[in-house]
């Protein structure tokens, strides 16, 4: 594989990867349950990281980082139902992300490259996992709270507080 085509095919994967981690921001803004929206700041956080180990690639073959993405929309409504909805299309967007590289990768001749395409599909069938357990109410997802303990049963309606 050329260059260019290596380029190419990491900067494809970079514009995929970018618009589910900017719909999963955007999906914790409607999740407010704050196990659940915890899940997703683990999510985040981690597609931040899978992000980077992209962009570094790109840089690192001479490749510009795309700035442009094709954004995936959030359901909307109210309440339990939109919780739920989010939760379903995360489930399906995770899955066909990975139905979509597991392929394109086997082309991919850099053995790092390759490697960590692989590395990020099989964290985002983690939170594939996340997402069908919160769908399913299991709310320990990434831990329990000790006895007594109580978050008021909601998390903040912003991000940050100064």
């Amino acid at each position: 594989m050329k260059t260019s085509e290596s380029i190419a095919l990491l900067q494809d994967f970079y514009r995929d990867r970018l618009a589910l981690l900017t719909r999963h921001v955007e999906g914790a803004k409607a999740v407010s349950d704050y196990e659940f929206n915890n899940t997703y700041q683990y999510v985040i956080a981690r597609e931040d990281l899978h992000v980077q180990w992209v962009r570094d690639a790109i840089r690192d073959l001479g490749g510009e980082v795309p700035t442009q993405i094709t954004t995936i929309p959030v359901p909307t409504g109210k309440g339990l139902a939109v919780q739920a909805a989010i939760f379903e299309d995360d489930i399906r967007n995770q899955q066909s992300l990975v139905d979509k590289w597991r392929a394109k990768i086997a082309s991919m001749t850099n053995a790092r490259h390759q490697t960590m395409i692989k590395v990020v599909l099989g964290e985002v069938l983690e939170h594939k996992r996340f997402f069908e357990q919160a769908k399913a109410g299991h709310d320990g997802l990434l831990g329990t709270r000790m006895p007594g303990a109580s978050t008021g049963d909601g998390v903040l309606p912003t991000r940050w507080l100064e």
